[in-house]
């Protein structure tokens, strides 16, 4: 009974907590047999939420809470959530607003035990519409229906299931951090007298602008490229044109401000840094679509990304021969690519991975009730025919994706077939491309030696990404789901990059060294922890995958590390 009970507090606070859409409009009702049904009248939250009191009927599961938790709770009933009618209709009405809205509804139900998919979407919307806006608890009121249940035996699966997947996380985070001390401790180099590659180089640059527009495709490209400026003060073997080509792909409803740092960063070592948006999933589109003027964001994107690229790349290549400016300036016999989450696939089709339909059916089946949330996105893409799409770019040479999501639209099949040097960045706290399955397993997945993993302890999904501007703030990102300050970030996105494509774009094989787990502990700074890895003891991983305790960590690549030259 006292596990029931603690299960029961629990779920009260995790659904309210976790459904900003709806919960009840009289009670809520919750029915865990054999103990049988408890309710709750909505007015004890709406009294404790105005006054702070906890009446007769909430003392029953206050009693079981923490004072932390009920402060949470009370904190959340109080929010009023910015979004207008347009925006609820809109994303509710649309296939991912559907198919979050019907899970939802499972857990949910009316006071009939239906699924509460429509009364949900109902009540989200007319909350939306009252002039106390979307609340917690006008949204209680709004519920069409006198009793919100609770399937509570749904709900201790998904509670059952997170606890599961996050120990899992936790247990793989915490072995390779071992890992990367045990391998670490064989390095002899002091970077202390090294290049500091954190600090920026010593190129200045200019931004020139682009509009690009593929007719082919009806599709217009924002474009701004960073280009070094040959100095006296430049190193003897970069110190003139022309330069190798980075492009760099941004997330969902984001745009060209996401990596405004790290363009500028490479372009100070001498790199030409070429920033697009994807005008089908950039902040402009999904504004339109938030606004009603213009449909959601649709499967095509999956290949309209990588072809957007491909049409950058031929666009750079055609203008640099007739525009003065840009003559002898690039070099597109180096030529690689940067993304983050959705770019993050992006580049990894342009390096050879493959759309894996099967993978897709499998992940995506109804009955599939996993809690990995870049599955809503992903499985977008089962409405596409299924084709063999030819995304790769012969001229890319390395890729660097950075929380990308891959699981189910590439695949183990689809991420092997890459044949270039990969860097693959990983953040311990992103709960929407979670690290295990969607970064940890597919660095496993690679085939190439020359492939990197790189672990941000604490670092969330949008840890390693500019803070976008106000006006650009398309989908605010509330302040827990941030992480810690991100300075320590960009410095390290920043310094392994730069690393990372001396090395491999450049052939550079002095800067290798600063790719080890030595260098990423050099830099590393609490609570940012930093670790790199080439390779990982799969078999001990695939033991804690499978619920095993690993066995004792020894290094797996203990070969002596070289200081650089």
């Amino acid at each position: 009974m006292k596990k029931f009970l603690k299960y029961l507090s629990l779920g009260l606070l995790s659904t309210v907590c976790t459904a900003t859409p709806g919960l009840g409009a009289d009670r809520i009702s919750f029915y865990y047999p054999p103990f049988g049904e408890f309710s709750l009248p909505v007015n004890s939250l709406e009294t404790f939420a105005k006054e702070g009191k906890i009446d007769e009927d909430l003392s029953f599961y206050a009693s079981r809470a923490t004072p932390e938790q009920l402060a949470q709770l009370r904190d959340l009933l109080q929010q009023r959530f910015n979004v207008t009618p347009t925006l609820v209709s809109q994303v509710t009405y649309s296939p991912v607003g559907e198919q979050l809205m019907k899970r939802l509804g499972e857990l949910l139900l009316t006071e009939s035990r239906q699924n509460g998919f429509y009364a949900i979407r109902a009540a989200l919307i007319l909350a939306a519409v009252d002039k106390d806006g979307l609340t917690v608890l006008n949204l209680l009121r709004r519920f069409p229906s006198n009793t919100m249940r609770v399937n509570f035996t749904e709900g201790l699966r998904i509670v059952d299931d997170l606890s599961q997947l996050l120990e899992t996380r936790d247990q793989v985070v915490a072995f390779l951090q071992k890992e990367a001390i045990a391998q670490a401790a064989i390095s002899t180099v002091d970077f202390s007298q090294q290049l500091d590659l954190r600090s920026p180089g010593k190129f200045r640059w200019d931004i020139k602008s682009l509009e690009l527009n593929d007719i082919t495709r009806n599709r217009r490209m924002p474009v701004d490229l960073y280009l070094p400026i040959a100095t006296p003060q430049s190193t003897p073997t970069k110190s003139s044109p022309p330069f190798p080509v980075m492009v760099i792909s941004h997330g969902v409803a984001s745009d060209r401000s996401t990596f405004v740092y790290l363009a500028k960063h490479l372009a100070s070592y001498g790199f030409a840094v070429a920033v697009l948006e994807h005008p089908g999933s950039n902040a402009e589109r999904f504004e339109q679509y938030f606004s009603g003027l213009a449909g959601p964001p649709e499967a095509q994107e999956f290949i309209d990304r990588p072809l957007d690229i491909k049409f950058l790349l031929d666009e750079l290549q055609r203008i640099e021969k007739v525009d003065p400016n840009l003559q002898g300036k690039l070099n597109f016999q180096q030529v690689g690519a940067i993304g983050h989450s959705f770019g993050g696939y992006t580049v990894l089709t342009l390096a050879g991975a493959k759309l894996n339909f099967d993978q897709l059916r499998q992940d995506c089946d109804s009955n599939n009730s996993s809690l990995n949330i870049s599955l809503v996105l992903q499985c977008q893409a089962i409405e596409l025919l299924p084709l063999n799409y030819q995304l790769k770019d012969d001229r890319i040479k390395v890729v660097i994706a950075i929380n990308p999501v891959n699981s189910a639209i590439l695949g183990e099949s689809g991420v092997s077939q890459i044949k270039v040097p990969v860097m693959l960045v990983t953040g311990s706290q992103d709960i929407f491309a979670p690290p295990v399955p969607e970064q940890i397993r597919p660095f496993t997945w690679l085939s190439n030696l020359n492939k990197y993993l790189v672990l941000i302890e604490n670092a969330t999904h949008f840890t390693a990404i500019d803070e976008p501007t106000v006006e650009n703030n398309v989908l605010p990102v509330p302040p827990a789901l941030l992480g810690p300050d991100r300075t320590a970030a960009y410095s390290y996105i920043n310094a392994l990059s730069v690393a990372f494509l001396e090395t491999h774009l450049l052939n550079r094989p002095e800067y290798r060294p600063y790719l080890q787990p030595s260098y990423a502990r050099f830099i590393s700074k609490e609570p940012l922890n930093l670790s790199i890895f080439q390779s990982l003891p799969i078999d001990q991983l695939n033991q804690i995958w499978n619920g095993s305790t690993p066995q004792e960590v020894k290094p797996s690549n203990p070969q002596p590390v070289s200081a650089p030259p």
